[in-house]
């Protein structure tokens, strides 16, 4: 009787282990088994979430129906709030981007840590800034804008879409490298912005390449710098800030998607594999490039390097310029 108790309680204990350890395979095997949501925690028609819509889109054209849902509000902390808390299976990630980074310094509240809240699937897209004035501005390069400014203390200003955005870091950034004092003007979005250095009310904006290139085209602003290592096919005349003896002012632009915290591993290797090749066909790099932006595609190391990077860097801007939360 003890003999065949102990020989059921060990095939019983077999068992478990067993399907403990096949687990890992079988939540590979069998995912996706429902539509994927990718929440972006900002209104349609920025650039996260035309970057998102593009990847779901060829996500999906590979048979993992994928979804976007917009959650805004709070400067990305509703959206980036809603996607930790969801449960870690894969089928809720979220498009990390630029301000998140931003955030994780910014929002010292945030009902969950940013360092450690979302494991990085793939950097899926990037774009550079770019340093442009008002046509009427009597500048034609980088070095002599930097000279007019410190001859001028006080006299220039740069706008940026809000406290703690990307235009008002790279503002922040610029005047600690080129040593000058450009004063921050803040606004409700980096469109008005736009709007008012064209309009000659603030004579410099750091934006992202694709916002600015009409209106360099079109000569209703100039482009003095491109904040990138390479120069881009867009705007091949306009130098790189490495060229002009900034390196440091490299910026980009990125978009990532992520996973909250304790999705299985085999679920993230199935994801990256999934979003780099949907970020790697034909249509959707297409697309990401008529837009200006680079496409990616990386893997999920590149990514978790990446975002902890920018925490770093952007942390250290903020420091040095007392940036902080209104």
């Amino acid at each position: 009787m003890q003999r065949r108790q102990f020989l059921k309680t060990t095939i019983t204990a077999t068992a478990v282990a067993t399907a403990m350890l096949a687990a890992p395979s079988h939540a590979a095997d069998t995912f996706p088994s429902r539509p994927i949501t990718v929440i972006v925690p900002y209104a349609v028609g920025g650039s996260a979430d035309l970057i998102a819509r593009l990847v779901a889109t060829g996500m999906s054209a590979r048979g993992l129906s994928t979804v976007v849902d917009n959650r805004t509000g709070g400067g990305g902390v509703i959206g980036w709030s809603t996607a930790a808390r969801a449960t870690p299976d894969g089928y809720t990630l979220l498009a990390t981007e630029m301000s998140y980074a931003i955030g994780a310094t910014l929002q010292p509240k945030l009902p969950f840590d940013p360092k450690t809240g979302f494991q990085h699937i793939s950097v899926v897209a990037s774009v550079p800034h770019v340093l442009v004035v008002n046509p009427g501005v009597p500048a034609k390069t980088v070095q002599e804008f930097i000279a007019l400014a410190k001859a001028n203390p006080g006299k220039y200003y740069y706008g940026s879409g809000g406290n703690g955005t990307n235009t008002h870091l790279g503002g922040a950034l610029f005047n600690s490298l080129a040593g000058v004092e450009l004063v921050h003007v803040p606004y409700r979005g980096a469109g008005a912005a736009l709007q008012d250095v064209m309009g000659g009310q603030v004579q410099a904006l750091i934006t992202s390449l694709p916002t600015a290139l009409p209106f360099v085209k079109s000569g209703k602003l100039r482009a003095l710098m491109l904040a990138n290592d390479v120069r881009s096919p867009v705007l091949p005349d306009v130098p790189t800030a490495v060229e002009v003896g900034m390196p440091k002012m490299v910026m980009k632009y990125w978009v990532a998607l992520s996973a909250p915290a304790g999705t299985p591993q085999p679920v993230m290797e199935k994801l990256n594999k999934e979003v780099v090749a949907a970020v790697n066909s034909p249509e959707v790099r297409k697309q990401l490039q008529a837009q200006g932006l680079d496409p990616e595609g990386t893997t999920a190391a590149h990514a978790t390097k990446l975002v902890n990077d920018e925490i770093k860097r952007w942390a250290a801007v903020m420091k040095a310029a007392n940036i902080k939360a209104d």
